[in-house]
């Protein structure tokens, strides 16, 4: 294998896994709301900022790792609790506004205590590359794809054989239908938050070392998320997988063989041609309304 192709997928593989954690957090909270959370990128952010200023005041990696995974949590249930708020005070409209302003507000106050300078994560493990098929990895990357896979199979266990998870099958299938059988509604959409705040927090922590972080570094990625659970099929899970590796793996061939200039448009470009092709994603299902 040419080993120029081993480093783009092994490239496309990092951002893939970041897309397809975060457009599982969208997924999840779409299935259990109807609204979209527009702050679910500023949770890889806080994973990986987070991390770093605790670092950098002394503390060890995998407390600091936990403290930032408990602070996107904690982030995550402050904005269910005004979302669930808004969402009887109005409807699903005013909620994705709401999201969008406060992954603003996020921005903004980590901007305000550790200003704007991008910080990078040491490696979990050794930082020297890997010979494989002929070209180079980051062991980091490897930490990538076990975290990723590890967490994708302890999901699916959870919602096929947990007692919760089929809860929250049975919730976001149908709302009504699930609260006349005594399951919480409102608990699984603060679980849906949780969880979604754990993937995003996860990810910003296991790419960190790779991509770096910022402020900022959930804007993008979290516009790129929304765009690979259209693709997938939103409210698919396997969609959402399946569209944020395909999103990355492009990304990474179209910088490598053509030119990086053009990374960033081609997830909006594959979105628009599955528009034209698959209006419901890969694994969508066309929505029926009876007459």
């Amino acid at each position: 294998m040419d080993a120029a192709l081993v480093q783009f997928l092994s490239s496309g593989i990092t951002e893939g896994a970041r897309y397809a954690l975060v457009a599982l957090g969208f997924t999840l909270i779409y299935n259990a709301s109807g609204a979209i959370n527009f702050a679910q990128g500023e949770s890889i952010m806080l994973g990986g900022m987070m991390t770093a200023v605790l670092l950098g005041i002394g503390m060890p990696y995998s407390a600091a790792i936990m403290c930032a995974v408990l602070v996107a949590l904690v982030t995550s249930v402050v904005l269910q609790k005004l979302a669930v708020h808004t969402l009887n005070k109005s409807g699903v409209l005013t909620v994705i506004i709401l999201t969008v302003a406060f992954g603003m507000i996020l921005r903004g106050f980590v901007q305000a205590f550790w200003g704007t300078a991008t910080r990078s994560l040491p490696p979990f493990t050794s930082a020297d590359p890997l010979r494989f098929l002929g070209g180079t990895i980051l062991p980091q990357t490897l930490w990538v794809i076990a975290v990723t896979t590890i967490v994708l199979l302890a999901l699916g266990w959870f919602f096929r054989y947990s007692r919760v998870g089929r809860a929250f099958l049975a919730a976001a299938s149908n709302a009504e239908t699930a609260q006349l059988m005594g399951i919480n509604v409102r608990f699984i959409l603060l679980l849906a938050f949780v969880i979604a705040g754990f993937l995003g927090s996860v990810a910003g922590v296991v790419t960190g070392p790779i991509t770096y972080t910022s402020y900022d570094a959930g804007m993008m990625v979290g516009l790129k998320a929304i765009i690979a659970a259209i693709v997938g099929g939103m409210g698919s899970v396997p969609g959402a997988v399946v569209g944020g590796l395909l999103l990355g793996l492009a990304e990474a061939l179209t910088a490598g063989y053509i030119s990086s200039q053009y990374k960033d448009a081609v997830p909006f470009l594959i979105v628009v041609l599955v528009f034209l092709v698959r209006p419901n994603g890969f694994f969508g299902r066309p929505h029926l309304e009876r007459v």
